[in-house]
């Protein structure tokens, strides 16, 4: 099944190249956009260019930082004196004694230090940078398996979430009538109570259209009250989150949205309580909005 992919991972390969053993590191973490750092040993800046497509074809987002390095090695039998180089050092040296009797003597590494006194073959660039971005893919075919296997996890918990959500969301669509009639109840006595003796003395109604006035007042008060529709949207909102969550890829922008949704839900619900129950219902659902949305921040 498809997973989502997180922006957080590592992965290295080190790989031979004609001019010696090299290594590259890939890692990455989360960010609202692609931000790509390339750390490239000049023996391979060459490659840049290619490397830069490569990483911008896999990756969509994430603060990714990639390094390659490389160990020059010293091919003693494909290297060569180069002997024009050697004649004009000799020249200078010769030129040298005349002014300076008592100099010392060119040492070997002195001679092999000279610039040109050594001939090595022709790079083969087209081997080198076959050799750089076959390690490179290797490298992004490792990172994103990382990503992968953080991203699983993640789907995991947004799931186990999305299952708290729901067992609260029906928990309330099981108490709701319970607690419309227990408020209810609650109110029209306060009204009675509050409003019953001025509104019959001052308007000379009887007790039976005093009654149906706060009827209507609780009635009134109670669809203002009523959460049925924010706990429709919720479980809703829930199951996309879902089917994002399934879905897999690069889903971090469209889970966000979903978590706004879902947290404007959770404070509608916590306005509108009228219960203790409720009130901390929507507290429990925004503890776990707030869990998803930071793990979400992780996410392609």
């Amino acid at each position: 099944m498809p997973v989502p992919v997180s922006m957080t991972g590592y992965a290295g390969a080190s790989f031979a190249t004609p001019i010696g053993q090299a290594a590259v590191e890939v890692r990455s973490v989360n960010s609202r956009f692609l931000d790509l750092t390339l750390k490239i040993a000049d023996d391979l800046r060459g490659c840049e260019p290619q490397i830069r497509e490569r990483i911008s074809a896999r990756l969509a987002r994430g603060k990714v930082e990639c390094r390659l390095s490389v160990q020059r090695t010293f091919a003693a039998d494909s290297t060569r004196l180069n002997p024009a180089a050697l004649a004009g050092l000799q020249r200078l040296d010769e030129q040298v004694r005349q002014l300076l009797p008592k100099a010392a003597p060119l040492s070997v590494a002195d001679v092999l230090a000279w610039p040109g006194a050594l001939e090595t073959p022709a790079l083969d660039a087209d081997a080198l940078r076959s050799a750089v971005l076959a390690a490179v893919d290797e490298a992004l075919d490792l990172l994103q398996e990382s990503r992968a296997r953080e991203g699983a996890a993640i789907a995991d918990g947004l799931r186990s979430r999305c299952d708290g959500i729901t067992a609260i969301v029906e928990r309330l669509r099981l108490r709701l009538p319970e607690m419309r009639v227990a408020v209810e109840r609650k109110l029209t006595e306060r009204l009675n109570q509050a409003l019953g003796a001025p509104l019959a003395a001052a308007a000379s109604l009887t007790r039976e259209e005093v009654a149906e006035r706060i009827r209507q007042e609780v009635t009134l008060y109670g669809l203002r009250a009523d959460v049925d529709e924010e706990l429709s949207r919720l479980a809703t909102h829930v199951a996309e989150v879902r089917r994002v969550v399934d879905s897999g890829g690069a889903v971090g922008r469209r889970l966000d949205f979903l978590m706004q949704e879902l947290n404007r839900e959770a404070n509608t619900l916590g306005s509108k309580a009228t219960a203790v129950d409720l009130a901390q219902s929507a507290i429990d659902l925004k503890l776990l909005i707030e869990q998803m949305r930071e793990q979400i921040q992780n996410l392609e």
